[in-house]
């Protein structure tokens, strides 16, 4: 009798570690960061999510819709190739949760979301890419994106209210967003702004990572307010001035690392942009992309845009 018992808790043991492993095992293919896309009325719009263990068992991760910042999530469900989880609304009345349900095919993730209003939809999924460098960049002539004039070189994401006038670019009303013809890749990036009280608009590098303009003068440097990276960065001060004034932004952008000089004070520096924030005008982050800015929030003006190119 004092043999078995002994021997069953080396058992318990010996079972709960192969278990353990095994459970390792099935998720390791899910943990690491996705980059989705969500057909929404025949339309693909970007979404993104990244997985990672909290603990031996657990997955945690963040989610990023196709509007709204990263939220994290509590409990990811996987088992025999199915993953789930669900979170509650982002925005106050949002109504119903957001659920999200999907399968392994091959090395992606198909499945089906279910928004906040309660209609479903189909999106895909793929592993993000790691954008790491392993040289310096070399730097071209710096270029000037806005000629002071007109549009040349941009177009409206919509009905376009943006105009040229006195050498600056101006959205005087909410309306569309702006576009550059051109794409980018690695670059560094001078560009100032002004803005009316309460007024609020962003830049997004490649089109997918949006760092934030509004009006947040006095306010802590939290991950959402001016001069973060939208939902995933936030500066380690806040340096705004106030609405009226310009302002500028210098900002490096290599691989996924960012550096973000704001009217001559460093609030990020080399810091990761971990996946696409919400707005993004795909979730293709391998592929070059515009300079996109907002111009859906209300008035903006804009001069001396000037972009220099990695080699």
């Amino acid at each position: 009798m004092k043999i078995k018992l002994r021997i069953i808790p080396i058992f318990l043991l010996l079972f709960t570690t192969i278990s353990t492993v095994k459970a390792q095992q099935d998720t390791a293919a899910l943990i690491g960061r996705w980059d989705l896309t969500v057909t929404v009325d025949g339309n693909q719009r970007p979404s993104w999510l990244e997985v990672y263990r909290s603990g031996y068992r657990t997955l945690v991760g963040e989610f990023v819709g196709v509007s709204g910042s990263a939220r994290p999530v509590s409990n990811i469900q996987f088992s025999e190739g199915k993953v789930s989880f669900s979170l509650p609304p982002q925005w106050e009345g949002g109504g119903k949760d957001l659920s999200l349900e999907g399968t392994f095919s091959g090395d992606s993730l198909t499945g089906t979301l279910t928004s906040a209003d309660g209609k479903t939809y189909n999106w895909s999924g793929v592993h993000a890419p790691d954008l790491h460098r392993t040289t310096e960049p070399l730097w071209q002539q710096p270029v000037k994106l806005f000629n002071g004039k007109d549009l040349t070189g941009w177009h409206a994401l919509g009905n376009n209210q943006w105009i040229a006038k006195d050498g600056v670019l101006q959205s005087p009303r909410s309306g569309a967003n702006l576009a550059t013809d051109d794409t980018f890749n690695d670059f560094k990036l001078h560009i100032e702004f002004r803005y009316p009280a309460h007024s609020n608009s962003g830049v997004y590098l490649r089109g997918r990572y949006e760092v934030q303009i509004e009006d947040s003068h006095g306010d802590e440097p939290y991950k959402d307010v001016f001069s973060s990276i939208y939902g995933f960065i936030a500066p380690s001060e806040m340096v705004a001035k106030g609405p009226g004034e310009w302002q500028a932004y210098d900002i490096t952008l290599v691989g996924r690392m960012v550096t973000i000089v704001v009217n001559g004070k460093t609030v990020i520096c080399n810091r990761e942009i971990r996946g696409i924030t919400g707005g993004a005008i795909n979730s293709k982050e391998g592929e070059p992309g515009p300079l996109l800015i907002q111009g859906d929030h209300g008035p903006i003006e804009y001069r001396n845009i000037i972009i220099t190119k990695a080699k």
